[in-house]
């Protein structure tokens, strides 16, 4: 290989005008494949070898839409695939041919908008892939005619117009670009104001958006009733001639009616003045409720203190019952004796006056007599290792102490 490329190269250095040839030749040959490079890169350009699976949709109508020019295919604003065919089906409506990168997952639950980009129409597909729950969609599979929205062409609302106002919205069209060849200058301010309006007018969309909401609901009722009221002409009739029954009587009393609006501004003094008394009684009653608020913010305190009052009380009962009932018996007898002690005591209140001296004058000689009791107790007794033979009897009367007494 090397000598041929030798000769090669030997050749062209000697025969005259053979090497600029060469060179223009791979000049050539670069610049068109330059150049064919720079026509595939610009006209989207998709090698054989590419990583991407295909997706149909199926669309009511696809206006717009230009397969091989590279309109994209986007999942949450991202181009991840192009528009690569469109045909229309055996039913009539558009089926798109997309073919999307492999590491994009588009679910059976996806959702397709086919929107513009430019308000020249061109076109590209919004798709929301779906919940993680729904099974993957595989090559070739297609998203249904019910998952897919076309957008609507601003032609098919103006076919719907009539002659007069497709003319108005020419002249308007036609004034509009006139007023807008200082745009630039004028328009910002306004933007800004009317941004400002917005702002202000939210309280009052919201009160409207609620008042729709009200009067939503009152026609809803309103055709409950009327549906209700519709179906039921028996009970229609009644309320009517029950209506009608209800103003005779009415009208039948119309004196007696009179009367009572005759009385009426009676009343209402009555109750004026019944008013005023009532107002000067509530007054007179604040400083008795405000005594009887600061009571019972007492009240519990002292109603603490009573419970702890009635615990110890309950157990001094609860002792004292034993007591109680050994005491009866005893309380019966001296029932039974009192007349006789009632008796008795009238009998020695003449001597408790007469001892009334002897006892005074015994009571500064107590210390005397206790000790001469002390020391003569046993002097009539005796007594052995075991116990007393003998027992004698000292006898000490108030006469004897009187003679003993200075």
């Amino acid at each position: 290989m090397s000598r041929r490329l030798r000769r090669f190269w030997e050749r062209a250095r000697s025969e005259p005008g053979l090497g600029k040839n060469l060179i223009a030749v791979g000049v050539l040959v670069a610049l068109g494949t330059t150049v064919a490079g720079y026509f595939l890169a610009h006209q989207r350009f998709n090698p054989p070898w590419e990583d991407r699976y295909t997706v149909y949709a199926v669309l009511d109508e696809a206006a717009g839409v230009s397969p091989g020019n590279g309109q994209e295919v986007r999942i949450a604003g991202v181009q991840v695939g192009d528009i690569r065919s469109a045909e229309v089906g055996p039913d009539g409506q558009a089926r798109l041919e997309l073919r999307i990168d492999s590491g994009q997952e588009v679910h059976e639950d996806a959702r397709l908008l086919l929107r513009p980009k430019s308000p020249l129409n061109d076109m590209y597909v919004e798709i929301s892939p779906g919940t993680a729950d729904a099974p993957l969609l595989g090559d070739g599979d297609t998203i249904p005619l019910g998952r897919t929205v076309s957008p609507v062409q601003v032609d098919d609302v103006l076919a719907n117009l009539d002659r007069h106002t497709q003319d108005a919205l020419s002249s308007l069209f036609a004034e509009s670009d006139v007023a807008l060849v200082n745009a630039p200058d004028t328009l910002p301010p306004g933007l800004e104001q009317a941004d400002l309006l917005m702002q202000d007018l939210q309280p009052v969309l919201r009160r409207l958006e609620t008042r729709r909401e009200n009067l939503a609901q009152l026609v809803h009722s309103l055709a409950q009733v009327s549906a209700a009221a519709g179906h039921n002409d028996a009970r229609l009739q009644r309320m009517a001639t029950s209506l009608g029954q209800t103003l005779s009587t009415l009208a039948g009393s119309r004196a007696g009616l009179d009367g009572t609006l005759a009385q009426l501004p009676e009343l209402s003094a009555d109750l004026r003045t019944t008013t005023r008394s009532v107002a000067a009684l509530a007054d007179q009653l604040d400083p008795t409720l405000a005594d009887v608020r600061a009571a019972s913010d007492e009240l519990p305190g002292a109603l603490k203190s009573f419970n702890s009052s009635i615990d110890e009380l309950d157990g001094f009962v609860r002792k004292a019952g034993p007591v109680l009932e050994h005491a009866q018996p005893v309380v019966g007898d001296l029932r039974a004796a009192a007349p006789d002690v009632r008796r008795i005591a009238g009998d020695l209140r003449p001597l408790s006056a007469d001892a009334q001296p002897l006892t005074a004058d015994l009571v500064t000689h107590l210390d005397d007599v206790s000790a001469f009791v002390y020391n003569t107790n046993s002097v009539a007794s005796l007594r052995d290792a075991n116990r007393g033979i003998l027992r004698g009897l000292l006898t000490i009367s108030p006469e004897t102490l009187g003679g003993l007494l200075p």
